[in-house]
């Protein structure tokens, strides 16, 4: 047996009587990093420029094949060998190159892939091209590859889409040649490249492949059906419509003229407001995770048992996150009737997502298997980790802690779900502050990413560590935040109910104020997620003195969507119609607060909206209650549905400006008062040319 050739750090080259094995290993994930790109060159000329040789397999060693770009390399000027230089050498090479693929092959990754003559796979691979989800399209041949491979409606659907492909699609469609061993990956791609050269099979190239292109009147006919079934998810986006046209390329162009046109609408959308404004977001999540003051030393703590207190909407959605991700939990309600109706909707969820083929029967039965009911705290005694998800009001929320406080063992954590009420508040019910921590869910818990974890006064750092950590094996987006009314998320959303009031009693209508937030990119409007969320949130019918207009409207029994009226009317299909009912009801309290109507246009209504918003956020950074401007942007963005392409309200102001948004909160402060007036970080950073992005720098 020859012995093996070490190339670089991460790569090296290894025989198998004729068979070349060039293997990547460079931990985690093998990105595909200038030391990679450089192994892959020389290993691939090594292999070529030795007569023995008669195919070479391209593996990884560790989690995966190649994940994707190295996003350390990100904005910076690229570094020879390029990528397209290792893809152009792959794809050109004179003896057959197989890529052996486990793991997470996604972008760069999966494009060296489609270079390579043939692809072999375990079955828990997946594939895909997300580079539309950072504003981008894939650049190294993906868009004039994967469509003469697997056809054009296929193509679309993983380009545009950006989600990944299991094994299995990736097989049927052609992606990867053959499914071998998950356990024999390199063994098995071996034999896999001897037949090839057994049989004398010809280098498959795809860039000459067209038999899976469609012809001028299928291309448009599919490009048609593709754009009106996907019109509301790439509105207003860039990259979408680049990808599409990179693949409409790959039919109508030669291959090197659709390289040309990829290589050309990638370079005019990564400098692109949208890619900046991903970028900005993917690089805020990685940094999300790091907590401020504590370091890599301070540990988690083991939570092995879960409690719920509370079976409602909310309860049942977290209990059900939990369960997702394999903890035992224990549900607590007031009465046995109320605890079987939770566990009978619980139930009745998983069998739903059952019949959709979301997830396995066998799968949805140990979700179940891990629940179990209670109607006393007692149940909870051993439980590591005990949440409460009850009606929010204070008196009620410190009353249960100081009974789980004499019920629960000395190390177990506490934690709150409310969405405004103070922890420390809570806290100080018990005689354990240091081990209570806001665990604040998003409705439905079960489906929505963001979570904000509430650093209390007194909560201990190993507790805050474990929040945390908690909440990335949740699969969520932990941030975290600082304990004030409404944390950071519903308190930005305080400032824009304000402004969206006083504009609908001054007779603006909410359907227009609404527009003009959709208009923007968000999901709903303020009124219609209002509607949604339920009018009567925090309302009470015993003091309610009808002052307001979500007082009369409760009063009236238009709590929302679930009464079939609130601010709008809604038919049997939950669609909004405007309401005259809702509307005499806004001007009779107009009337009574000596309100005068005037008319706003579009632009006014979104500034007024707006920019107290980021006004907001400027005050919740300088009080510390978040740690990063980047840490607002992404509870709106996964929390209210700001829309990803812009960055979040913070990143959004810094590209309107913030001398401008200053001069226009200065000038709505003169007619509207100090609602208005800048907050002195915001004045300060656009007085001195600043962004929010360098706070912290």
């Amino acid at each position: 047996m020859r012995a093996p050739l070490i190339l670089n750090d991460v790569a090296s080259l290894s025989w198998e009587d004729a068979i070349a094995v060039l293997t990547i290993d460079s931990p985690p994930v093998n990105t595909l990093s200038l030391a990679v790109r450089e192994g892959l060159i020389a290993g691939i000329a090594k292999a070529l420029d030795d007569a023995d040789t008669t195919a070479i397999i391209l593996i990884c060693a560790g989690r995966t094949f190649f994940s994707g770009a190295d996003i350390t390399e990100f904005g910076k000027p690229l570094r020879d060998p390029t990528l397209w230089d290792v893809i152009d050498r792959i794809d050109g090479a004179s003896k057959p190159i197989i890529a052996a693929m486990h793991g997470s092959v996604f972008g760069g990754g999966l494009e060296v892939a489609l270079a390579c003559h043939y692809r072999v796979g375990v079955p828990s691979l997946r594939c895909g091209l997300p580079e539309v989800k950072l504003g981008l399209l894939p650049a190294a041949g993906g868009t004039q590859r994967l469509p003469r491979l697997i056809g054009v409606e296929a193509a679309l659907e993983m380009i545009v889409g950006g989600d990944p492909i299991d094994a299995a699609t990736a097989f049927s469609r052609g992606v990867v040649d053959r499914l071998i061993s998950e356990d024999a990956l390199r063994g098995e791609a071996i034999a896999f490249a001897r037949g090839i050269v057994e049989d004398s099979r010809p280098l498959r190239r795809v860039g000459e492949e067209d038999g899976k292109l469609a012809s001028a009147d299928a291309l448009a006919s599919i490009f048609r059906q593709f754009t009106s079934a996907n019109a509301k998810k790439i509105a207003g986006l860039d990259a979408p419509h680049a990808c599409m046209e990179a693949v409409e390329a790959a039919c109508i162009l030669p291959f090197d003229a659709g390289l040309a046109l990829e290589r050309a609408l990638f370079q005019k959308l990564v400098t692109s407001p949208q890619a900046v404004a991903r970028a900005h977001i993917f690089f805020a999540e990685r940094q999300a995770a790091r907590i401020p003051g504590i370091g890599a030393d301070v540990t988690p703590l083991p939570i092995r048992s879960v409690g719920i207190v509370g079976g409602g909407t909310m309860g049942r959605g977290i209990t059900m996150t939990f369960l997702n991700a394999g903890f035992p939990v224990t549900l607590v309600e007031t009465s046995p009737e109320a605890c079987d109706r939770a566990l009978a909707a619980i139930a009745d969820s998983y069998s739903s997502s059952v019949t959709r083929g979301r997830i396995a029967r066998a799968e949805a039965d140990r979700r179940i298997a891990s629940l179990t009911g209670a109607v006393t705290l007692d149940a909870l005694a051993q439980c590591d980790l005990v949440l409460e998800a009850v009606f929010e009001d204070m008196d009620v929320k410190k009353h249960l802690f100081a009974q789980l406080d004499t019920l629960l063992k000395p190390d177990a954590i506490l934690a709150t779900n409310t969405s405004f009420l103070s922890v420390d508040a809570i806290a100080a019910a018990t005689a354990r502050p240091d081990r209570v921590v806001g665990l604040h869910f998003f409705s439905p818990a079960n489906i929505m990413r963001l979570l904000e974890v509430v650093r209390g006064a007194a909560t201990d750092d190993r507790v805050l560590a474990t929040a945390m950590a908690l909440g990335r094996k949740l699969g969520k987006l932990a941030i975290l935040v600082g304990n004030c009314h409404g944390f950071v998320g519903n308190r930005i959303l305080a400032a824009r109910q304000r402004e969206a009031d006083r504009l609908m009693l001054q007779g603006v209508a909410p359907a227009d104020i609404d527009r003009v937030h959709v208009a923007f990119g968000l999901p709903m409007g303020p009124f219609a997620m209002y509607d949604m969320a339920g009018l009567d949130l925090g309302w009470n019918a015993e003091t309610s003195r009808g002052e307001t207009v979500v007082e009369r409207l409760c009063e009236a029994g238009r709590r929302g969507q679930k009464t079939g009226a609130g601010f709008y009317d809604y038919d049997e299909n939950r669609r909004p119609l405007p309401s005259p009912t809702t509307q005499a009801i806004i001007a009779a309290v107009a009337e009574a607060q000596g309100v005068t109507a005037r008319p706003a246009s579009d632009a006014e209504i979104w500034e007024r909206c707006a920019y107290p918003m980021i006004n907001e956020g400027a005050r919740i950074l300088e009080e510390g209650m978040a740690s990063r401007a980047s840490d607002i942007d992404l509870i709106w963005i996964n929390g209210y549905g700001w829309p990803a392409h812009t960055g979040g309200p913070l990143h959004y102001a810094d590209a309107v400006g913030l001398d401008r948004i200053v001069a226009r909160l200065s000038a709505y402060a003169v007619s509207y008062g100090a609602d208005f007036k800048p907050a002195p970080l915001l004045e300060k950073l656009a007085r001195e040319g600043g962004r929010f992005a360098t706070l912290g720098r």
